[in-house]
């Protein structure tokens, strides 16, 4: 088995793993528990957000993992409610406290939240926290093309990520476009599309027999196959280490666009230009 995921350079130098490990619902002493057997297996990469409200777990684990802490990439989120240039460096505060750490590897803005439209002077602050050394790398989540633009525009510097639904009923293959164009690397949430009927489609299960892993496997190999990260949440150390475990198998031209006709859209009410989340 593949331990640890390889890694690609993002666009501000710094190194990031192909495959991450979702912590949302991951609380408590179960929680680092479970973060902790994840990071046994070879993740590298945990991903967390102050909303989650488990940016404590997480950071125990990092804290009590015996992994030399410049080799975990820790990333959390600012919510909506600390959106705005102040906000912001009092938000970093707050979850670098929560975490027990003195930066984090990758901040991201949750949600762009268009309609108390602060998002820029957000960004203007990611900016100034990563100069600071409080964070090593700025990304966002959930934004679109027209969200990104508006930040580069404003500070000529684009996030290193965005992290945004991804998964083979919903590909984003015009946005995966523009952030190929910026120089952004997409990463994925909810990349398995949980609560659905992926895992029996007929052409993710045909390439699951035809390599002998699980559909799961395959759906993840897709996402680094089309250059996303995955971000696949588990609790579970067997399910961990199988969703850790697909860099040593390839899917053919034909099984990736397969999967990928699979699209009919988002599966939740996420759409960035109408959700918002405090």
């Amino acid at each position: 088995m593949q331990v640890g995921a390889p890694t690609i350079e993002l666009n501000d130098g710094h190194r990031f793993p192909e495959l991450g490990l979702g912590t949302y619902g991951l609380n408590g002493d179960e929680g680092t528990a479970q973060v902790q057997a994840a990071i046994a297996s070879g993740y590298r990469l945990l991903d967390t957000a102050l909303n989650y409200g488990n940016e404590d777990a997480v950071g125990r684990a990092v804290r009590e993992s015996g992994v030399d802490r410049e080799d975990l990439v820790v990333t959390t989120k600012l919510p909506g409610r600390h959106h705005g240039y102040d906000e912001a460096h009092r938000s970093i505060d707050e979850s670098l406290a929560n975490l027990g750490l003195d930066h984090v590897d990758m901040y991201l803005i949750h949600w762009p939240n268009p309609s108390v439209d602060k998002f820029v002077d957000t960004w203007k602050a990611f900016v100034d926290l990563r100069d600071a050394g409080k964070v090593r790398s700025i990304g966002v989540s959930n934004f679109t093309p027209d969200h990104l633009k508006r930040i580069v525009d404003a500070t000529g510097v684009a996030p290193a990520v965005n992290q945004v639904e991804l998964h083979p009923y919903f590909p984003q293959a015009q946005l995966r476009k523009v952030h190929q164009e910026l120089g952004i690397v997409t990463e994925s949430w909810s990349p398995l599309a949980k609560q659905s009927e992926l895992m029996s489609e007929p052409a993710v299960v045909a390439a699951a027999e035809a390599h002998g892993v699980t559909p799961g496997q395959v759906v993840l190999r897709w996402h680094v196959q089309l250059g996303a990260v995955p971000v696949p949440k588990s609790g579970d150390p067997e399910r961990q280490r199988q969703n850790l475990d697909v860099f040593g198998f390839e899917l053919t031209d034909d099984e990736v666009r397969a999967i990928s006709a699979l699209e009919r859209g988002r599966l939740w009410d996420g759409d960035p230009d109408t959700h918002e989340e405090m």
